[in-house]
Formats: structure tokens, sequence, C-alpha cells
């Protein structure tokens, strides 16, 4: 990349950043270094010394702290809250740079409610004045108008798609319902959109078989998109919902991605034994990828098929109880007198966070090399799981450096490289001259995170600033200072 020289033919840089240790996001051993940045764009990398002196307008100094891709999250339901809440303090605060939108089959776009609210799980990204996107287009436009403070990667939501174009979601579509979905897509990747998603454990998505998701996925594959799918089973029968979703990927010639990879339930503790290398025999002969947050619990709207008194269930939000949001739902059946079933009842509309994982389970998961780093934050709970504020700084601090379950070059690449592989995010992702400047410094002795199930909107600790396509976006102690995100594919 060519620069403006100075009077002595020097190259001159915007930024430069020195004797940092770079943690390049490929997953190669890290090493003692310089970077310069100029626009948008890495301008140059290499050992101290290989940067002139005094040829960046403004430089810093980076002894002892890491200097790193900014992170991406794989898995994310932050379709709105890139609009509402565009400075994006829980993510941003952590070192992402990026997020996925459109996981779980839900998504904002290409649908809107006038005469019902939106139902569960729909409702996890607000109500019916949420939805005012008729097309992909329409909701990219806003994105740019908005301008959040970080990257936008976004999936299409299959529960989207069946409500914009079906009279009865509780069945298969039609093959005239399938050619308009297919038209909703098509007009979503033509204008930016990554790929898709379904979330066939959902009501939403649940009636969708195997023939309509292949059918609806080759519209994406057209135009090389990717396939994330929160499968129809997570429980007993995970094995088999593996084997549906490679087999529809494959059908649809599409990459996949699996959705926060676990095996839930008591009686199903330990059987990532079985689903890991499952999963990597699969992805021998066909992409595939899962991704995964660091903690032993999930969260998702509260469902009577969840309820259960084997593992602790905590209520993240209740429409009719606001009170009893971050309370267990088995002290509120105590105090009210009835069962856990009766309880869950009168507490909907609500959300909840269910302790329902194993933390062998969850390291396995985290170690697999086919897994990337995602939150699955919920950003309207009014309680919400500590993965929306905490994710990134958590795998860093504790699972990389304090359990060593990986080492800070892996960690890194879970979060960075490999996603942007995977997502097919040009120029992403690695500490490469030519790619966007979106970089994070953090202090690998101390990054942790600090939000708890108890207190879980606390920021982590650790990151000192971030940039997003060559912008100072973030500063630790001063908070946002700009925002420079865009919709990106």
């Amino acid at each position: 990349m060519s620069q403006n020289p100075d009077r002595r033919g020097q190259p001159r840089y915007d930024w430069v950043f020195r004797n940092a240790r770079i943690v390049d996001g490929t997953g190669a051993p890290s090493f003692i270094g310089d970077l310069a940045v100029t626009g948008e764009k890495i301008a140059a990398l290499g050992e101290p010394g290989t940067i002139p002196p005094g040829v960046g307008e403004k430089e810093r100094d980076l002894s002892g702290m890491a200097l790193a891709p900014g992170f991406i999250d794989s898995h994310t339901h932050d379709d709105r809250i890139v609009l509402d809440a565009p400075d994006m303090l829980p993510k941003i605060s952590q070192g992402v740079t990026t997020v996925v939108v459109g996981n779980c089959g839900i998504s904002l776009a290409p649908v809107t409610f006038t005469d019902t609210p939106p139902p569960p799980p729909m409702n996890l990204l607000g109500g019916a004045e949420a939805y005012e996107f008729p097309t992909f287009a329409a909701y990219a436009d806003a994105v740019a108008r908005k301008r959040p403070a970080v990257n936008v990667a976004a999936l299409i939501g299959h529960s989207a798609l069946r409500i914009a174009t079906m009279d009865d979601i509780s069945r298969k579509a039609t093959d005239a319902e399938i050619a308009q979905m297919g038209a909703l897509l098509d007009e979503a990747m033509r204008n930016g959109a990554a790929g898709w998603s379904t979330g066939l454990f959902y009501p939403t998505n649940a009636a969708a078989d195997a023939d309509e998701v292949a059918r609806l996925g080759r519209y994406v594959s057209a135009h090389g998109g990717v396939y994330a799918t929160h499968m129809r089973d997570e429980f007993d029968n995970v094995l088999a919902s593996i084997d549906e979703a490679v087999s529809t990927a494959r059908n649809a010639r599409t990459p996949l991605v699996i959705s926060h990879h676990k095996c839930a339930g008591v009686h199903n503790w330990g059987r990532t034994q079985q689903t890991l290398p499952h999963i990597e025999a699969v992805a021998n002969g066909h992409s595939v990828n899962v991704d995964v947050y660091p903690y032993a619990a999930g969260s998702t709207n509260l469902r009577a098929d969840l309820i259960t008194d084997t593992y602790p269930i905590m209520i993240a939000w209740s429409r009719p109880y606001p009170e009893m949001t971050g309370r267990y739902l088995i002290d509120i059946a105590a105090e009210w007198g009835l069962d856990l079933d009766e309880t869950a009842a009168r507490l909907q509309p609500a959300g909840a966070i269910y302790f329902q994982m194993d933390e062998a389970d969850v390291r396995r998961v985290l170690s697999s090399p086919l897994s990337m780093i995602g939150s699955d934050g919920l950003p309207h709970d009014d309680h919400p799981h500590p993965r929306l504020w905490g994710t990134f700084p958590r795998v860093l601090g504790h699972y990389a450096r304090d359990v060593g379950l990986f080492d800070l070059e892996t960690a890194v690449h879970k979060m960075t490289g490999l996603t942007a592989k995977v997502f097919g995010l040009e120029n992403r992702g690695t500490l490469t001259p030519g790619a966007y400047a979106d970089l994070v410094a953090f202090r690998p002795d101390t990054i942790a995170d600090r939000s708890t199930y108890e207190q879980p909107t606390l920021p982590s600790s650790g990151i000192e600033w971030v940039m997003v396509n060559g912008g100072m976006s973030f500063q630790a102690e001063q908070g946002v200072k700009e925002r420079h995100g865009r919709l990106i594919n």
C-alpha cells in the first residue's frame, strides 16, 4: 500500500503502534512488533525497527500489551440493538469489532408485524415496533444511516421468512411459498447478507422439514453464503439433529455452522465425547464449524418444555412480573405456593437462563479446532445472561490464561481469523497489510470478564482500546469515542 511520503522520502502513516505482542489471528506464534495504519487499512507490520521512527501522525507504545484483530462475535442477536443503542458498549468494551446477527432463524428483515406481536422467539429482538424492514435492503440502509460502533454481518432468519410468506407456519411450506421465501433470500444476498439461519428448535420454524431447508439453502449457495442452524434438538436426539443439519447443508451446497453446540439436559452430560468426533469426521468431507459460548448456561424464552427441577432456571425477564427478573424459578414457585410449571405459565411472556450444560462439555467444545467464539447474548433482556458483556475476555482470561485450555494465539484465532474465514468476511480477522484495521489492544496478564449471573452488565477489564475500520472507537475509562462500523459480508 502506497503512503504519502514525508520530506525525507519516508512513508507517513496515520497511526503507528510499537512494541506490541502481535497476535495476528492466524494461530501462528505471537511476536513483539510494530504495526502501522493508514486510512481504513493496515499499512505495515513487522519486528521492532521495521517501521522507521517518527513516521506516524499518532504513535503509541504498546509495551506489555497484546495487539490482535478486532474480535468477531460469531453468534449474536444484535440485529436491533445496533440501531437502538449504536454505541454497542456491551460488545465493543470486550474488543468486539464485528457482530454476526440474524442467528437461530431470527432476523429483523424481511418481516413486519401489524396486527399481532412477534411470537416467541421473534420477540427476543423486541416488539412489533422493532420489525420495520420488509426487505433486507431496508435494514441495510438503516444500518448505514445509523453507523453503529461495530461492523454488522447479517444472516437472514428462516422464521422471519416463514412468517412473512405463510398463512400457517405450523406446516411445511408449499412450493409457491418456498419460491416466495427464495425470492426474499435472493434479495437479501444481493443486498449484502452473508447467509441465512434456521431455528428448527423453535415453533416458528419446527414444521419445516429437511427438504424445505435444503431448497431454500440453494438460493444462498448461489451467492456463496453460509448456513447456520440452531438444530432441531440439542438434548436426547442431538446426534440425529447433527446428521440432519449436515445432510441439508450438503444438499444445499452451503458451508454449515452448528450454533452454540451443546449437549443439554443432565442425562446428556458428557455426550460431547460422541458429538465432537462425529462432527469432526463429517467436516473432512464438508465445511462444518460450530460456535460456542464459554458458559454452562444457555438463555432463551421461558419454555414449558424446558421446565425441570434437575437444573436451576433464572428468570431473565417477565412482562407481567418484572420484579421477578434475576430470581430463580424454584424460589418464585415456593413463594407463590405453585409448582414449577404453574409458576412458569404465570410469568409468561418471559425469558430465562437455563443451567443445563456440564462444564466438561463446554471445555471440550471450546477446545475443538472447529469451534468459533460467539456470545449468543440477548441484549433486550432485563436481566441478561453474563455472556452478553463477558464472553471474549472470559475466553482469553479464564480459559486461555488461568485454566490453560489453549494458548493465547489459539484463543484469538477462534474469535478472529477462523470466524472471518467461515463467514467469508474478506480482509478481516488477521493482522495483514491491506486488511481492514479492526484492532484491539489488551493486557493478556489482566484481561478478565466481570459480569456474573447476579450482576450481568459489568464491563470487562483489560481492554485498552479498540479500532474499527481505522478509526479509534473505544478507550478504557473513556468509553465509545466514535462510531465507524458498517454492514460487511
